[in-house]
């Protein structure tokens, strides 16, 4: 099953996401390609483990989709985000037993190490999501990012280092595993189990509210002369806060008296592309909200780009009456 953003609960427990066998252990996979991984990994096993996938590339979450289908593995949740969102804000304190992560993209060029995923921030909050017993299972074939990865987990205080154990079968098995086979290359392996369990909450996220009341918005009046026909982008940000909102377009309603606008959102790792209605009451004035479709997740960027819209309607006469957001 492939997930959004905006299906999961924040966070998300094995009820919510596998509620036909809860009560199995819960794997999760960082940068799964195109899925050969789990497949191979699963069926070593008496029973296979709830599993969640995390990928950046669209191409690659359909291919594994496929792939896990046609291995009939129901118990399987793929996703495309970043994996530190996922983990974060997902994945509750003490819920997995393994964090996979094979063939990790190195970010190899000087200055690029801050792209890096196995750095110590990454294991203190891989740590605090592992249970008692759990562990962070690290295959790669790039030597100088595999001591990078074990100097941060180490640097990180809350990871020990066993370097004794080899790899999973399936990890050999992998696109890349079998591309530097190929070119003569071997795998390292490392596997990393917490020493402690810090404290790593997530930042509040929620997903679309039911209330109307609590769905980010604002009531201005728009001057009879309104008539954005030369809009052009529109860029706010808060460095203090974390958010950068860009007003992307404006399209005027097909079915009522109003316009919609798409915004950009950018908080950290995570970009979201969301719809701002804006809505002739009866009562003359005009509602500006967020737009259910897409499932945003409520967040402070995303309050943040009904405020955009709002200061870019005060920019052309508005008058704001209410804010809500």
């Amino acid at each position: 099953m492939i997930y959004q953003l905006g299906d999961f609960e924040f966070p998300s427990s094995p009820q919510d996401l596998f509620p036909d066998t809860a009560q199995r252990p819960w794997v999760l996979e960082i940068g799964f390609g195109d899925g050969r991984f789990w497949p191979h990994y699963a069926a070593t096993l008496a029973e296979a483990p709830n599993y969640l996938g995390v990928e950046l590339s669209g191409v690659s979450l359909l291919k594994a989709h496929r792939r896990l289908r046609a291995a009939g593995l129901g118990n399987a949740v793929l996703t495309k985000l970043p994996a530190n969102v996922l983990l974060r804000e997902v994945v509750p304190a003490g819920a997995l037993s393994e964090i996979v992560v094979n063939f990790p993209d190195p970010w190899p060029k000087e200055g690029h190490e801050t792209h890096r995923l196995l750095r110590a921030p990454f294991f203190r909050l891989a740590a605090s999501r592992l249970r008692p017993g759990g562990a962070v299972l690290l295959t790669t074939d790039h030597a100088e990012y595999f001591e990078f990865a074990c100097a941060q987990a180490q640097a990180s205080g809350v990871m020990h280092v066993d370097l004794g154990s080899p790899p999973p079968a399936a990890a050999l098995e992998t696109k890349y595993a079998l591309k530097w086979r190929d070119l003569g290359l071997s795998a390292q392996h490392a596997r990393f189990t917490p020493l402690a369990h810090p404290e790593e909450p997530g930042s509040g996220y929620a997903r679309y509210p039911q209330e109307e009341q609590k769905v980010p918005h604002s009531i201005v009046t728009l001057p009879a002369t309104f008539a954005p026909h030369d809009f052009t982008k529109f860029t706010a940000r808060d460095a203090r806060a974390g958010w950068t909102v860009v007003l992307l377009e404006l399209y005027a309603s097909l079915r009522r008296d109003g316009w919609t606008a798409l915004a950009h959102v950018v908080e950290g790792e995570l970009t979201q592309e969301v719809l701002v209605g804006i809505t002739r009451r009866d009562d003359g004035q005009y509602l500006v909200r967020l737009a259910r479709f897409g499932g945003p997740i409520i967040t402070p960027g995303v309050k943040a780009a009904v405020g955009t819209v709002t200061e870019w309607l005060e920019g052309q006469g508005a008058t704001p009456i209410h804010r809500g957001y």
